[in-house]
């Protein structure tokens, strides 16, 4: 009780005059809320109910996901975790049951260096442990050499699931708000720049550790904040094209004046798989009804449509990485599409007026074309024609007085049609269907052609390629049957197949087999060939040429198949609706085996198209399809994806450049290739996280090797992040590479010393990626366009700056890593350039050099050590632009603290291309 009254004098107090000892001034915009013992072990109740919270600021420095403020309210009351989940307690619960053991100096300290999937398994398994439902759901667990969990496919949250999880962004900040004082944290300026057992400065039965100590996972996809009021938030929909999480109250590595309430991110991007020695997370226990989500277009939505199948499952069973999946999103009335060429997955709604049915995604996945008209609906419909992308660019309408279903074709000479009938009403009454037509449209360069009528009635279930049969189903099953190439002439016949019973859905096989695939309504046909009773399109039927069954799919028990759809030779694509009518996933199944696998969940999802691009079409014998190339998948965090585009970059570049950059983030924002003179064609193959043994291995096997033109080379000399010891997660070569199969293929194949293979550009640009980075480097050769704000006047220091003192061996072993570079580099008359890159000139007035320390008193002579290479190796050239900080680079040439922004970059690329025409 005492702590109950503690709390509610001090949030009214914090509500009238302001919380002492904040530096956030979102913390007074929330409500009081009872918390109270649980029975929960280690839990406090918080009492919920009509409480409300403000998330993000009006804080113009903020980031872009900060702001605006959005007020949160609360109906419902939860359970959250006193202190952050233990080394101890992480351990016995998860070592047994997937055999994650983290290294524990004390049992007392938080778990940390764990992923968030990491976390999501802990609170499934103590939901388990005593006995409650489980809040996630996901059909495999993927878990990296050390057994952390990098990857959930078919992953969802049930926000409706009483049990444990973790805590929603709203959830937390309305706690951790209570009582914020960064002050009474572990930070940088008291922690020792380590870990401290949890609660050691919080007082007995209060929450701890909300700010400093360890930053801590929630439960919420990162989205954007709207100038709104929502209730019961859980967060975005899905992570967008980054798959990015949230981090929330900062860690013992940072300044107490960087915490604050509304921060929700690292200084790196946080996704999924991300795990980081000063990460970890508190659990929290209850069902959140009403659960709402809040999508990048600001609209709040009591539901979400949710990927199941990731892209490593797509690629299993449809044999590509290339692959899109197109449909009716029927409680809006949009197109919506996901790309599984993207590691992370999410639904894109393309939002506008049109409504559409019946999409078909073109034939080079490029574009979508749909109708507005409905089958076995009668009235006009539109055809257009749209890009396949979130904007839904270049939309063009087919001007013809009703256009429906439409169907893409490429004709023998090469070019792409689409068909299309004009009415879409059911074909029951023949004299009816004989008014209606089929017709074909020429569609090239984004524009309609001149529309060719091909026959009467309207056949909108495919015309196959030798166009000698044409069918359709809306309530009945008719084909329409030819010699070779004679469909338009008057010797074709019509026909009804199924024995004119009720049939639907029908769509003709584009493999030149010519079976059409149909739905029944448990007709007296269907079920003698069956063998059995079943009701409405709980089966999928598959007719030969002649009208023949030949094959039947159940639906899984409990649904009924709908809007089904070659996806292929052996798949067909199709929706599921539940008992009430309800279209709620959306599945792929296996004709060979007669397996289903599920796509998509949501509430109403029509008429899918899928899309894939065979590897078979881009690859030749000489090429493993699932390794060559193959540098990134779901596993990946953003080190991975980085390097999988320099990857790219280097193989189709490997010809034609002639200097490459190497190094850290620093000069990956820092040198822009496309700067340089006409004489300098640069790759920028920077990658984070980097030490010199990545720059170094880099080099040695692919560099040197391929870059048949290589004359000059680009190295950053970050000399306070030579405190990274080789077996560590910064360095992507001693371990982590090996979760993409590309990287091993190529030392297999000793890293293609001879050449190599013809396809493997190819298969690299078609491998598995995200397209925010492929928009960020393909077009900038691999340079990082970074937004300008300041230097920081007062940086953080990440490290303890005396680290050179007590781990020499590790600095020393990057030194001899660059050394090495320069060597191959005399060997091959290449030119390095060595670069110091600029920091906040406000280190001058701390006893660190930079953002990961040195003293400042040892760092002349390294930089000295560095400058007499130039005397062994004649082709190094030493460019030092930080000078310990009397550099010439003001703020508006910085991003943060230790980083140029795109302004910046322009001053040092041009001071190098300066340095370069010097050495010709």
């Amino acid at each position: 009780m005492r702590l109950l009254v503690g709390i509610l004098i001090f949030a009214v107090s914090c509500l009238l005059l302001g919380c002492p000892g904040t530096n956030d001034p979102s913390a007074v915009e929330i409500s009081p809320v009872n918390m109270q013992a649980d029975s929960l072990m280690g839990m406090l109740n918080v009492d919920a109910v009509d409480a409300f919270a403000v998330l993000g600021t009006d804080d113009a420095k903020a980031r872009a996901n900060e702001h605006p403020k959005m007020n949160v309210t609360f109906d419902y009351s939860f359970s959250l975790g006193r202190h952050e989940v233990t080394c101890g307690e992480f351990n016995a619960l998860m070592t047994p049951s997937f055999g994650v053991a983290l290294p524990c100096e004390n049992g007392d300290l938080p778990a940390v260096d764990v992923t968030y999937y990491d976390a999501v398994l802990f609170a499934n398994a103590r939901s388990k442990a005593e006995n409650f439902d489980t809040a996630y759901t996901y059909i495999r667990a993927v878990f990296d050499a050390q057994n952390h969990c990098t990857n959930l496919d078919g992953f969802a949250f049930h926000p409706e699931a009483k049990a444990y999880r973790l805590p929603t962004e709203a959830e937390w900040v309305l706690v951790a708000g209570q009582t914020w004082n960064v002050g009474n944290g572990w930070t940088a300026e008291n922690s020792d720049y380590k870990l401290h057992p949890v609660c050691n400065l919080a007082p007995d039965g209060e929450f701890c550790d909300m700010a400093g100590n360890a930053m801590e996972w929630v439960n919420d996809w990162l989205g954007n904040f709207g100038d709104t009021s929502v209730a019961n938030f859980v967060g975005a929909p899905d992570g967008g094209s980054l798959g990015q999480r949230i981090v929330k109250g900062g860690s013992f590595r940072n300044e107490a004046s960087s915490i604050t309430l509304y921060g929700r991110g690292d200084i790196y991007t946080v996704t999924s798989s991300t795990r980081a020695d000063y990460v970890g997370f508190r659990i929290a226990f209850g069902a959140i009804p009403s659960a709402t989500w809040m999508g990048k277009d600001g609209k709040v939505s009591g539901s979400r449509i949710v990927p199941i199948a990731s892209s490593s499952v797509m690629h299993s069973v449809a044999g590509a990485y290339r692959a899109k999946l197109a449909f009716r999103n029927d409680l809006t009335g949009n197109l919506a599409y996901i790309d599984y060429s993207n590691a992370v997955l999410s639904v894109v709604e393309i939002t506008d007026t049109i409504n559409v049915y019946h999409p078909e995604i073109s034939p080079n996945g490029m574009r979508v074309a749909f109708c507005t008209g409905l089958e076995g609906t009668p009235g006009k419909s539109s055809l257009y024609v749209r890009d396949l992308n979130a904007d839904g660019t270049n939309l063009v309408r087919l001007d013809v007085e009703s256009a429906a279903i439409p169907r893409w074709r490429v004709l023998e000479n090469g070019d792409t049609v689409i068909v299309y009938v004009s009415s879409a009403d059911n074909n029951k009454d023949s004299a009816i269907f004989n008014t209606t037509s089929t017709w074909q449209v020429p569609f090239a360069n984004g524009t309609f052609g001149v529309p060719q009528k091909l026959f009467d009635g309207a056949y909108h279930g495919g015309i196959s390629d030798d166009n000698t049969l044409a069918v359709t189903g809306a309530r009945l099953l008719r084909a329409r049957i030819a010699d070779a190439n004679a469909l338009t002439t008057g010797s074709a016949i019509d026909v009804v197949w199924y024995n004119g019973e009720q049939a639907c859905n029908a769509a003709l096989a584009k493999d030149g087999s010519k079976r059409t695939l149909f739905l029944d309504f448990g007709g007296k046909t269907g079920r003698e060939f069956v063998g059995a009773d079943y009701g409405t399109h709980e089966r999928l039927l598959i007719v030969d040429s002649t009208g023949t069954l030949i094959q039947s799919v159940a639906a899984p028990a409990g649904y009924s198949f709908d809007h089904t759809e070659w996806a292929g030779a052996t798949l067909v694509v199709a929706t599921l609706t539940n008992m009430n009518g309800a279209h709620q996933k959306v599945v792929l199944i296996n004709l060979v085996e007669s397996g289903i696998v599920e796509l998509v969940e949501g509430e109403e999802l029509w008429h899918p198209s899928l899309w894939t691009l065979q590897n078979a079409q881009t690859v030749g014998l000489d090429l493993a399809p699932d390794s060559a190339g193959f540098y990134y998948n779901e596993k990946g965090g953003e080190g991975a994806i980085i390097l999988r585009y320099k990857m790219e970059l280097l193989w189709k570049y490997r010809d034609t450049a002639n200097l490459v950059v190497l190094g850290s983030s620093r000069p990956l924002g820092g040198v822009n290739p496309l700067l340089l003179s006409n004489e300098f064609f640069g790759l920028n193959l920077a990658n984070v996280p980097n030490m010199v043994f990545v720059s170094d291995y880099l080099a040695t096997h692919y560099i040197f090797p391929h870059v048949k033109n290589l004359k000059y080379l680009v190295v950053s000399l970050d000399i306070d992040l030579w405190f990274h010891e080789e077996r560590s997660e910064y360095n992507f070569f001693f371990q982590e590479y090996r979760e993409y199969p590309g990287y091993i293929y190529d030392e297999n194949h000793d890293f293609w010393i001879n050449g190599i293979p013809e396809k493997m550009v190819e298969m690299t640009e078609n491998s598995m990626g995200l397209d925010h980075y492929a928009l960020r480097f393909r077009d900038t050769r691999g340079f990082n366009i970074q937004d300008c704000a300041s230097w920081e006047e007062k940086p953080a220091i990440e490290y303890d700056s005396t680290w050179k003192s007590t781990q020499p061996s590790t600095y020393y072993a990057s030194f001899n890593h660059l050394k090495n570079i320069l060597m191959m580099a005399e060997n091959n008359g290449v030119y390095v350039i060595g670069i110091v890159f600029p920091q906040s000139p406000a280190y001058r007035n701390t006893g660190a050099f930079g953002r990961y320390g040195l003293r400042r008193s040892e760092v002349p002579a390294l930089l000295q050590e560095l400058q007499d290479l130039t005397k062994e190796y004649p082709h190094f050239v030493f460019m030092d632009e930080n000078k310990m900080g009397e550099h010439d680079y003001p703020d508006e040439f910085a991003q943060n603290r230790d980083h140029l922004c795109a302004s910046g970059a322009v001053q040092l690329t041009a001071r190098l291309d300066s340095v370069l025409k010097t050495l010709k």
